[in-house]
């Protein structure tokens, strides 16, 4: 029988990637919202990203739903471990999908719902970013039976990758209103931005110092050969993406910071994928320990086939229909 594990890997190696693609960069305009107190670059900035936020989130929804149907044990584990983390990142997504809709009746407190914006943002971000550092980190597992507990993740590792989670949607939210925006915003986004990538640079360095010195199989993946030669190309052209990002804000570009963000968070998820594969639930779990019956994968892959065709087709299109500037209350101009 055809063995879909490795497909079925692929496929939420994707949807988690279109997430923190699509929806980190307007987490990061949410929490530079903060930062910005005139009602004008409010409105231009929560706007750049209204057309298209809510749909971002069905990559989360696919991740999250085939993680459970494809491999169950792995969410049993994983689930456990990080419950508070996803109870305040669902709590942030849904104060922040909130605010888009009440900050604009008529009569609202809108300082009310321009701070649960802004902080839904926020926590959204840390809170992904504890998940993922506790992803990185392992878990504690004997047998197939999750042995920590719910609060594993107050720990040093995962709340400094949820810090560094903080700078990386702030880069992609910069230099996306560097995209979307003109004049003032944009030239304070553009400041912004080159902060978001120093503490961008400093968070990769720690963690890529942090990762190797605590797990030793990790260690031995980036440095032992030959396997060291598959894990090289990323921390290179990590540098060359950083200095590219960096003289293309000085040289005054405007797409090109946007593309070299997303750049360097494709780098970090590779080199995610190459240091853990092929272990879902580390350090002792892997996809195929973890998988669902062969007949589910069959079964599930069916509609998917369907499905993830359509959704990539409407971010294509709905990332053309509002491609081009936003202009005040008037909305995107190509």
């Amino acid at each position: 029988m055809l063995d879909l594990v490795p497909l079925w890997a692929a496929i939420l190696a994707l949807a988690v990637f279109m997430y923190v693609l699509l929806d980190g960069f307007d987490l990061g305009v949410g929490m530079m919202f903060l930062l910005r107190r005139d009602a004008e670059s409010r409105n231009l900035m929560i706007n750049s990203v209204a057309p298209v936020w809510d749909f971002n989130e069905t990559w989360l929804v696919l991740g999250g739903g085939g993680l459970f149907a494809v491999f169950p044990l792995a969410f049993a584990i994983i689930v456990p471990a990080v419950y508070f983390p996803i109870l305040f990142m669902l709590l942030g997504l849904i104060f922040r999908g909130v605010a888009f809709e009440f900050r604009e009746v008529i009569g609202a407190r809108k300082w009310l719902w321009d701070g649960a914006f802004g902080c839904g943002s926020l926590v959204a971000t840390f809170s992904q970013g504890i998940v993922l550092g506790m992803f990185i980190q392992g878990f504690p597992i004997e047998g197939r039976v999750y042995v920590g507990t719910s609060w594993n993740w107050v720990a040093p590792f995962p709340l400094l990758v949820g810090v560094g989670l903080i700078f990386g949607y702030a880069l992609q939210g910069t230099t996306w209103l560097v995209l979307k925006t003109e004049g003032e915003l944009q030239h304070w986004s553009r400041n912004m931005a080159r902060y978001a990538l120093f503490g961008v640079i400093v968070f990769i360095l720690l963690i890529s110092i942090w990762t190797p010195l605590k797990d030793a199989r990790i260690a031995a993946r980036w440095f032992g050969f030959p396997q060291s030669f598959v894990f090289a190309p990323v921390p290179v052209l990590t540098v060359l993406l950083a200095w590219t990002l960096w003289s293309s804000l000085a040289k005054g570009r405007e797409v090109m910071p946007f593309l070299c963000s997303i750049g360097l968070f494709f780098l970090a998820f590779t080199g995610l994928v190459i240091s853990l594969w092929p272990f879902i639930a580390p350090p002792s779990v892997t996809l195929w320990d973890a998988s669902a019956a062969p007949l589910s994968h069959q079964f599930l892959l069916i509609g998917t086939m369907f499905l993830l065709p359509v959704l990539m087709i409407y971010v294509i299109w709905s990332y053309w229909v509002f491609r081009g500037k936003v202009r005040g209350d008037l909305g995107y101009h190509a």
